[in-house]
């Protein structure tokens, strides 16, 4: 239930209903213009009726009648055709923001944008219909489609990854936004962001190291922001657990201003530090590496240039705070690689913002020693070691400077719009979408029995089917038919009995990967100096996507996706490393890639032998996954006994990949459903503006059944038809059964009659009673009116 002052509680405690309600269109106050309102909300989902309280989206709306004013009619003012300085107040796509209660105070209600008006001339009406956040929802869904899942045989996602990165889409956000997520020519761009929301997907990269499931969880205790990924083992080789991402660009090295950071909880996890490391692809088979890492446990922040084998110089700040407050803690490293020459002697500078918000700047210094130098590479990919619970992995190039304090905080440049449940249900391969974001986040509330809606605030709140799945013990508010029951109408139906649950799914342990396409480039790019040059190439929809493609050199050739650059469009031509960013997108079926030549000599895409040398290799799953039923079902039980056997069977999608997360919906479905639970419809009430959907409410009604239980709220409307009146009616869904039938004093009957049927008269009497044909023809009776009127 939604929070109240004291004085509104006390007021709707007495019974005190004189109404009161606020609305503003535009910002603009127009409640004494309402003549009258109505608000609904409910749950959309295919289970039957009275069990929808599991899943379903919940999209509220309000429809208003308003009046004009100062002498001037509501259709003049607010008409599609009225005058914009008035009529822009109701148009479609303005906001909307509804509050009621009593005399006593006000409570949020509504929060949403008009759909659409309805002006009837020759009336002083125009009826405005509005929308919550959900029409916010109404962009294209798109989702990445990684190969990492699959090919290392390991959760690349779950279904709540999906739910917050389509939010993230739409504005709503859950944690600190992306950076530079748009392609700008001359401006800086997100190369990764991984919000580890339940998933090491990326809508800014791509994960290439995914790491072992049993190693590692998502917690929303302690996270520091939404949702954070939480070690529970180290790899032997790095100390810590490790996971990594390729760009959406390979930038270069010298030449670029790199920004890595993340977020972390010094207080969770099963040890003190966190590194994020940049590897850099040299030529030959040398790696380079920048590294930022975080001691908490000593105090001490270390960036490092050198090679991935440990050649290189550190150099260590000295923090006290890090080890006196453990908790949330933003970090950042710089890593300028700018500068003349053909290596980079990189200068780097740490950002740090503490529990208590307090930032603490950390000064630059610059390498001198050889070893830290950092020759023509472009960056392979970002590494992250952990020990502690992590969020929101981010590196950015393209920098002007080191970020100030105010652009590393991102203080007041973004609101949290959302809150998620659990993580549930892990993906291996992201399924395929299509349609709005709304209409996405509906079919997996649907698939998952999950519940998607946004409050009365405005903030979208998503639910995993645990939530319902628990029975309560308490209730948020108890409503009697003494004082707040105006009527109610109680229904139980065999339809809602459901002992035999199914639920199908998507089983990938046994797929492997292979490769797919593979395209070769027809001709040789030109590429000017300090210029770039954009090439498509067609990307079929079912394709996984590709990470730019790797820069080859004479000394080793990248396998699958690579590129070799030389100076001269000509067989025997050297190559080229460290000149060229290569930036890879998808886009409206195809694959664009970007080549930004970062010197002033002109460069062609040819390989040795002087052929094309742009190579495309995409790859795929070795099979279609196999589909697979998990089923909960108690034999013998008292369910079925007296309600025979009651089948439900699950929606058959893509969003259930694993049997444990299969049989556990299942389960939960049998759990509810072995008994018929009530639907408690058309159930009128005193009104009360505290009332949410999915409140737990107890009902105590002494005019018909004796009725004292708890039921959940999975639908309400509430209007006001007219000056000081209101009209709340709420359905409820019973939070369990009236307990297993007892059929006391009852012999119910057997489905079949096998009473044996009379035999009727033999043949001997048919025969006494009919001597002759002749008597037995008289009248023209059939052979069964015979039988009838022969006496036995």
């Amino acid at each position: 239930m939604r929070a109240s002052d004291p004085q509104l509680t006390d007021a709707l405690d007495a019974g005190s209903r004189i109404t009161a309600h606020s609305t503003r269109l535009g910002g603009k106050d127009v409640t004494e213009q309402v003549q009258s309102w109505q608000l609904e909300r409910s749950y959309s989902t295919d289970l039957p009726d009275a069990m929808r309280a599991f899943s379903g989206s919940s999209s509220a709306q309000l429809q208003l009648q308003i009046s004009g004013k100062d002498g001037a009619s509501a259709p003049e003012l607010y008409s599609p055709w009225a005058r914009r300085h008035t009529g822009d107040v109701a148009r479609p796509g303005q906001s909307v923001v509804h509050a009621y209660g009593t005399d006593a105070g006000i409570l949020p209600a509504f929060r949403g944008t008009l759909r659409n008006r309805s002006a009837a001339s020759g009336t002083d009406t125009v009826v405005l219909t509005a929308l919550d956040g959900a029409e916010r929802l109404h962009g294209p869904a798109e989702l990445p489609k990684p190969y990492a899942g699959f090919y290392w045989r390991r959760p690349i996602a779950t279904a709540t990854w999906c739910v917050d990165e389509l939010l993230r889409q739409s504005g709503v956000l859950t944690s600190p936004p992306v950076r530079y997520p748009d392609f700008d020519a001359n401006k800086p761009l997100t190369l990764v962001y991984a919000s580890l929301h339940g998933g090491f997907a990326a809508p800014y990269g791509q994960p290439e190291i995914v790491p072992d499931p049993r190693h590692y969880s998502w917690t929303r205790q302690g996270a520091p922001h939404e949702m954070a990924l939480v070690p529970h083992a180290a790899a032997p080789d790095t100390g810590g657990m490790t996971a990594s991402w390729f760009p959406r660009s390979r930038v270069t090295v010298p030449g670029s201003r790199l920004f890595a950071e993340a977020w972390v909880n010094s207080a969770v996890g099963i040890g003190g530090s966190v590194a994020l490391e940049l590897d850099l692809n040299r030529e030959g088979v040398e790696t380079g590496r920048l590294r930022m890492s975080v001691d908490f446990s000593k105090g001490e922040i270390t960036m490092h240039s050198g090679t991935r084998n440990n050649g290189g110089w550190n150099f260590t700040w000295g923090l006290p705070q890090l080890k006196a407050q453990p908790g949330v803690w933003h970090i950042g490293g710089m890593f300028d690689t700018t500068g003349a020459g053909s290596v980079s002697m990189p200068t780097v500078q740490p950002r740090i913002t503490g529990p208590d918000g307090t930032y603490y700047p950390c000064n630059p210094a610059t390498f001198v020693d050889p070893s830290a130098g950092q020759p023509v590479s472009e960056l392979y990919q970002l590494r992250l070691i952990t020990t502690m619970a992590t969020e929101g992995v981010q590196l950015s190039s393209g920098l002007a400077a080191a970020p100030t304090k105010d652009e590393f905080t991102q203080n007041g440049t973004w609101s949290k719009g959302a809150v998620l449940d659990e993580a549930i249900l892990p993906l291996y391969s992201i399924p395929r979408i299509s349609g709005s974001q709304w209409e996405s986040l509906t079919q997996i509330a649907k698939a998952t029995m999950s519940t998607a809606e946004f409050d009365e605030r405005g903030i979208f709140r998503w639910r995993n089917y645990t939530r319902f799945a628990k029975v309560p013990t308490s209730p948020d508010l108890t409503l009697t038919s003494v004082r707040d029951i105006a009527s109610l109408t109680v229904t139980e139906e065999i339809d809602a009995c459901r002992n035999y649950c199914v639920q199908p799914y998507k089983d990938w342990t046994s797929i492997g990967v292979v490769s797919g396409t593979v395209y070769t480039d027809t001709a040789v790019r030109e590429i000017p100096g300090n210029s770039s040059v954009t090439v498509e190439y067609l990307l079929a929809e079912e394709e996984f996507d590709i990470g730019p493609p790797n820069v080859d050199d004479d000394e080793s050739v990248a396998l699958g996706f690579s590129v070799r650059f030389a100076a001269a469009n000509a067989a025997g031509a050297d190559a080229v490393k460290g000149a060229v960013d290569v930036l890879a997108r998808r886009e409206e079926g195809h694959l664009v890639l970007r080549f930004t030549n970062r010197t002033s000599q002109r460069l062609y895409t040819v390989l040795e032998n002087g052929k094309p040398s742009v190579y495309i290799q995409t790859l795929k799953p070795s099979a279609e996954p196999i589909e697979r039923r998990a089923t909960s079902w108690a034999p013998g039980s008292a369910s079925e006994r007296f309600y025979g056997r009651q089948e439900f069977f699950g929606e058959s999608s893509d969003w259930v990949q694993e049997y444990r997360a299969a049989w556990s919906l299942a389960d939960a479905m049998r759990a509810a459903g072995q008994y018929p639970v009530p639907v408690i419809g058309e159930v009128e009430v005193l009104y009360d503006p505290r009332i949410q959907l999915g409140d737990v409410i107890r009902l105590l009604d002494s005019s018909g059944a004796e009725l004292d239980t708890l039921a959940w709220v999975v639908g309400i409307k509430t209007a006001s038809t007219a000056a000081g009146t209101m009209q709340q009616t709420l359905t409820l869904r019973g939070t369990k059964s009236n307990g297993v039938p007892v059929d006391e004093d009852l012999t119910p009957d057997t489905h079949a009659d096998h009473t044996p049927v009379p035999a009727g008269p033999a043949y001997a009497a048919v025969a006494a009673a009919y001597p002759t044909l002749d008597a037995l023809a008289t009248g023209g009776r059939t052979w069964r009116q015979v039988k009838e009127d022969t006496d036995v």
